[in-house]
């Protein structure tokens, strides 16, 4: 079972900024496009937002953190981030301290799940038709096309549908998280380009050839019922995933970080499923989990660029 990522000194020092918050809607968000466009929602619908992006591991320790904080009767909104154990008494104590919780999530969650947190909050909103932005979208602004285009723009590339190109555009520029909170201002203001997002665009379409040729070069092919293909991830694991299907014909791609984290996509509705047993989650065709490498472990996947836990992995997708 994965345990919750502690907080780095940084992010620690956000939550002392959330406890001297001078506005009253704090937004905990995913890191990626669908959570800098439900950012963007929020900033049009409230007058003020203290934003704070996490990861999926570190989600619970920034919930906790932020619950144990007087909550003065303030909204603390939670998008684009699914059920994890460890959630529930986070929010008990946020309740506790005076916090008005609300969560908008397209994952995929169980009845008991979705009962535990729906007794312990004012709004629970599952949609998995929606990507989280859009959801925010029909939740908080109804009636504004801004809004309507932002969730348009973003849900085509969170869902993978790939029928707008801004889409794409935007998605591989926030694979540099330095390009947040620039993206959502012009999200905020009905815009999807600008010179910085062109220029960051053209460097990283260079980068990403590479990155992604060096992640084929290592591949590991499994010979099982459904062809996966296991690669170490350089950068951009959407795009490496794509780019294995692509050339390889896989049917399963699972992108392998140093620490044993990873992310797979799967032509069979099955992602989600798989992830789950490795500590992680996410959706029918992408997700991402954790094999939880040992320090032994995580030497030899950097000198061999593969590891036994790859096992583990083929038989939960036999099984499946």
């Amino acid at each position: 079972m994965s345990h919750p990522s502690p907080l780095s000194p940084a992010e620690l020092r956000l939550i002392d900024a959330v406890r001297d918050r001078r506005v009253k809607v704090v937004h905990l968000t995913h890191n990626d496009l669908d959570a800098v466009g439900a950012d963007a929602i929020h900033r049009r619908r409230y007058d003020g937002v203290f934003t704070l992006f996490s990861s999926v591991g570190k989600f619970p320790a920034f919930l906790e953190r932020i619950a144990a904080l007087p909550g003065n009767g303030d909204l603390l909104s939670i998008t684009d981030l699914g059920y994890q154990a460890a959630t529930v008494p986070a929010l008990e104590a946020a309740r506790k301290n005076g916090w008005r919780v609300e969560w908008r999530d397209h994952h995929r969650w169980n009845d008991d799940e979705a009962a535990a947190v729906r007794a312990l909050v004012e709004l629970l909103r599952i949609d998995i038709t929606r990507c989280g932005c859009g959801i925010a979208a029909v939740d908080l602004l109804p009636d504004d096309p801004v809004a309507r285009e932002i969730a348009s723009v973003v849900c085509d590339y969170d869902l993978w549908l790939h029928r707008d190109p801004r889409s794409a555009v935007l998605g591989q520029v926030l694979q540099r998280h330095r390009n947040r909170n620039h993206v959502r201002d012009l999200l905020v203001k009905g815009r999807f380009t600008d010179s910085r997002v062109e220029s960051e665009y053209a460097e990283i379409r260079t980068e990403m050839a590479g990155m992604i040729d060096r992640s084929i070069a290592h591949i590991q092919l499994a010979d099982n019922t459904r062809r996966i293909g296991f690669a170490p991830l350089y950068g951009y694991p959407s795009e490496t995933a794509a780019a294995i299907r692509e050339r390889l014909g896989t049917e399963v791609e699972v992108i392998v970080n140093g620490s044993g984290r990873f992310s797979i996509r799967s032509v069979a509705p099955i992602s989600h499923l798989v992830a789950r047993g490795f500590g992680g989650g996410g959706h029918p065709h992408a997700a991402g989990g954790d094999f939880e490498f040992s320090l032994l472990e995580r030497l030899g996947f950097s000198l061999l660029k593969r590891s036994r836990r790859y096992r583990d992995l083929v038989k939960a997708v036999d099984e499946l």
